[in-house]
This record gives C-alpha cells, structure tokens and sequence, in this order.
C-alpha cells in the first residue's frame, strides 16, 4: 500500500514538473507580443548610450587621453549585442506569423519557443549590460610623454647647460625656467636638446609640446600649434576665437603633467591669453622658454634664469673647424692665420662661426677663400 502511495506521488510531481514546463515553454511564444517591443526600446537604449560612450573616447583620444580597457570591453560586448539583437528584429515579422490562437499557440511551436526564449534573453542581456555602462571616467592620462622628436645637430659646449637646465626639471620647486642670450648664441639649440631628451628619458609628463613664437609675437598662432598636439587640429577649431581657444587649451592641460617650450620669446606672452595654466608645484608641469633679454625672464616670471653664454675660445675653433674642413683651412697658409683671427673676432657666437665656416667650405681656391673672409669680417658686426 505503501508503495502504490509513494508511485502515485512521484507521477504527481512528474506531472506537476512536466506542466511547469509546458507552460514555461509556452510563455515564451504567449509574451512575444510584449516583449518584442520590449527589446526594440532596449536596443535603442543600448545604441544611444554606445554612440554618446564612444564620442567619449574619440575626444579623450585626440587629446591624448588612453581610454579604460574596462570602457573598450563594454562598447566591444555593446556591439556584439546590437548585431545579434537587430537580426531578433529583423526576424521577428516572420516568427509573429506563426502565432494564432490570440498569440497563445504557434503553427511552429518549437521555433516559435526557441525564439521566444532568444528574445527574452537577450532583453535580460542588454538590460544588464546598459546597467553596467555607468562609467565615471572613460580615459586617463597615458604614462609616458608624446614628444615630437625635432632635427638636432651635435652640440659643441652646451653640454653643462644642458644639465643645468635638466636639473631646474626635475627640481618639483621650478616650474618656470628662462633661457636668455645673445641672438645665435645656441638658445634654440639648448631648447631642441631638451625636447628630444624628454623622447629617451623616462619621466611622467603628460605631453611635450613646442611652439616658436619669435617678433611678431602671435597668440593664435601659438594656439593652433599647442592645440594640434593635443587634438585641436580640424579647421572648425581653427576658425574660433582666441578666448574660445584659450577655454579649449586649459581645459585639457589643467588635467596633464605637461611640458610647453616657447622658443624666442620677444616679450610676455600672456599664458591666461594663450590657455596656458600657470606651472606649479601643485600641477607638476613646466613652461620653458628662450629670450633675449633678462628682462623678458623677469616678465615671464622665470623661477629660474639661465644664461646661455658664447663658446669658449677652445670650443669656439673646434666647432669652426668642424664646419669649414681641413682641406681647406690647409690650402694655404694665410687662411689658417685668417681663421683664427675670424674666430676671435665672432666672439664664440656659434651662429657666426657656423655662418662663416659653412660659407668657406664652399670654395675651392685660395682666392675666393681669403676675398670671402674679408667680406664675412667686415658682415661680423651685423651679426654681432
């Protein structure tokens, strides 16, 4: 008796089961008309939220910002998804005339189920997937600085500058630094060393950008190049004005660790004007620039004043020799005398020297050489 009890009970529970079943399945094909409409909203939600994301990180991208790889997998899963829910959509009008019944039965039960059961899960999907698309920030800054490698030649006696100036960098106090000197005694040669040793030496600045600013001192101009390296580059930006630039500037250098090299510098360049945040101890950023005058230091605030003195006499002759040969100093034995009184009188100006010595490389008689050097000495006080 006790077994015909226990048998009955467990065909009960089967068939409870089995119903469950049945009417679950069957949900399924009964709620398409519900949820078809349910997962069309879904997506359009999904697509808004992907296409507002993604304009995120192409801004943060053009100014240099490296996008979250959590950010890059969540639009990567969001695609993904989009693909497999509009091909729902599209086969939704064929898989609704199979219904009848009031949309309680299907003339293909079992595709109409699979369906069915596809659409409610994707709904489930998106729906998560939406909620986790609720990011703070979708980039950050990268770790390494963008430098622009710019072309060099090998500096002759600038190489204890060089350190002088580096040390000013790396000191957290200095935010400011100004080069001063005479006009072609190496300022923009100093400027280009540093720049390219920011490309090989491994620091945590955000971006290096480098702007020439000379005379005619221009704040668009020294806007349109500080903005194409941080991605201000189409026309459309070009076209606003300088305070709708400066805004633009600022608001994407305030959040870097950045380095600006103004080169020849005649006068103050308004850094509020330009966009340019003040370096501090607080930004860690730097500003250096070259001048003339001390006095333009004095303008520019420079924490940190660094003259950029001519060679020394020993340097000033090697670097002359470096550019007119030995062949012809040795042509003839008045030019060797020549050139060395050439070279003190350029005063260690390696503009000069570099002017002079490229010129007589050039020729190839004695002749020319000596007229040449007359010539060049009595230009010397153009120059100097």
């Amino acid at each position: 008796m006790g077994n015909c009890c226990s048998i009955q009970i467990d065909f009960e529970n089967f068939l409870l089961r089995g119903w469950v079943c049945i009417v679950g399945h069957a949900n399924y094909v009964c709620k398409l008309k519900q949820t078809l409409p349910t997962l069309s909203a879904a997506l359009q939600e999904l697509r808004a939220q992907r296409n507002d994301m993604q304009r995120e990180v192409d801004v943060a991208e053009q100014r240099l910002l490296e996008p979250f790889e959590q950010v890059q997998l969540w639009l990567s899963k969001a695609e993904t998804m989009i693909t497999k829910a509009e091909k729902l959509i599209e086969d939704s009008p064929r898989q609704m005339n199979y219904l009848c019944l009031g949309s309680c039965a299907s003339k293909n039960f079992l595709s109409s189920y699979k369906f069915g059961k596809n659409v409610t899960k994707m709904l489930q999907e998106i729906n998560d997937h939406v909620s986790k698309g609720a990011f703070k920030k979708v980039a950050e800054s990268k770790p390494s600085a963008s430098v622009v490698v710019r072309p060099e030649e090998q500096p002759i006696g600038l190489e204890s500058t060089i350190e002088k100036v580096w040390s000013c960098i790396v000191d957290k106090d200095v935010g400011i630094i100004g080069l001063y000197g005479l006009g072609g005694v190496g300022k923009t040669t100093l400027l280009t060393q540093i720049n390219n040793k920011f490309s090989t030496t491994p620091d945590k600045f955000d971006v290096v950008i480098w702007a020439l600013v000379s005379k005619d001192y221009n704040v668009a101009k020294i806007q349109d190049k500080i903005g194409g390296n941080i991605g201000f580059w189409d026309t459309s930006w070009k076209s606003k004005s300088v305070d709708e630039k400066a805004v633009d500037i600022y608001g994407v250098l305030r959040n870097k660790r950045f380095v600006i090299l103004l080169d020849d510098l005649w006068e103050r360049v308004d850094l509020n004007k330009v966009g340019i945040p003040k370096p501090s101890q607080e930004n860690g950023s730097k500003l250096i620039f070259t001048a003339r005058s001390l006095e333009v230091c004095g303008e520019m605030e420079a924490r940190k004043r660094i003259k950029v003195e001519c060679l020394e006499p020993e340097k000033a002759w090697e670097l002359f020799q470096a550019k007119v040969g030995d062949e012809t100093l040795n042509s003839h034995p008045n030019i060797w005398k020549l050139a060395e009184q050439v070279v003190e009188r350029c005063g260690g100006l390696p503009l000069a020297l570099i002017t002079i010595g490229h010129a007589m490389a050039c020729k190839v008689t004695t002749l020319s050489t000596l007229f040449l050097m007359h010539a060049y000495w009595k230009e010397l006080e153009k120059i100097m």
